[in-house]
């Protein structure tokens, strides 16, 4: 199942994903880019706010919790070779991840961003002029 195209709202990567990723030399500017087609309907829906997109010429599976329009998470990496699929009981995991982020407030998420738990990455200038819109000063 695809996805419905939306704009791109304010996108995070997670610690842990940030280390999974740099592992797999895949930087920033590839994350954007699968995070722009993911708005463009290119991606798989797991469902509850969890979409499922391929990463790194194939090779590699990105886990993003996006169930607001505020904020997207990519919150976990995993190499094709190695699992071919999440379990139902992470999925489960990623669904009740994907409620917590949509109802983040302001200065919750300065606080992860403050501890580096989540690191900000996709804000170039045309992003910033969408941000303003999500409630960003």
């Amino acid at each position: 199942m695809s996805v419905t195209p939306r704009l791109l709202p304010r996108c995070f990567k997670t610690k842990y994903f940030a280390k999974q990723a740099r592992k797999a030399n895949i930087d920033d500017e590839e994350l954007c880019r699968t995070l722009k087609d993911l708005s463009a309907g290119k991606g798989t829906d797991l469902g509850g706010g969890v979409f499922k997109k391929r990463l790194n010429e194939n090779r590699h599976r990105s886990i993003i919790v996006a169930k607001s329009d505020d904020y997207w998470v990519l919150e976990f990496l995993f190499g094709k070779k190695h699992t071919e699929n999440i379990t139902s009981a992470a999925l489960d995991g990623f669904r009740t991840l994907a409620d917590t982020y949509a109802v983040l407030k302001t200065d919750q998420l300065a606080k992860l961003l403050e501890d580096q738990a989540l690191k900000e990455i996709c804000n170039e200038p045309t992003h910033n002029n969408q941000t303003a819109e999500h409630g960003k000063a």
